[in-house]
């Protein structure tokens, strides 16, 4: 799955992708969770406060950080399961697409071979 969140996509993919970032890296500033997103500091902005309104992640600040804006972003327990629900529904509607999109190809071929 690509790290990208192209405009306009869904909030339940923004979300996930998000989850599954946060999840591996905790310490992730808004900048660079935008950035390796491919999306605006203000989105990732948005998409955070979102899950953090949700119950799904937490803030936590460094104990023994120098860097004032240190902080960890964890998921809850909430935010562990709706990240299992999430990936669970992303991948039955990817295998829908990639099922209808390989009926559509099967079918452009039989319709090549016929010309």
């Amino acid at each position: 799955m690509s790290d990208q969140i192209p405009p306009g996509m869904p909030s339940e993919e923004s979300h996930l992708k998000v989850l599954r970032l946060l999840e591996a890296q905790p310490t992730l500033s808004q900048r660079e969770l935008a950035q390796a997103l491919g999306i605006s500091l203000g989105k990732a902005n948005y998409c955070m406060r979102a899950l953090l309104d949700k119950g799904l992640i937490k803030m936590q600040n460094f104990k023994n950080s120098d860097n004032k804006l240190g902080y960890a972003y964890l998921l809850t327990p909430a935010g562990i399961a709706a990240r299992a629900e999430l990936t669970r529904r992303f991948l039955r509607q990817k295998r829908q697409e990639y099922d209808a999109l390989r009926r559509e190809i099967e079918q452009l071929q039989r319709e090549a071979q016929t010309l």
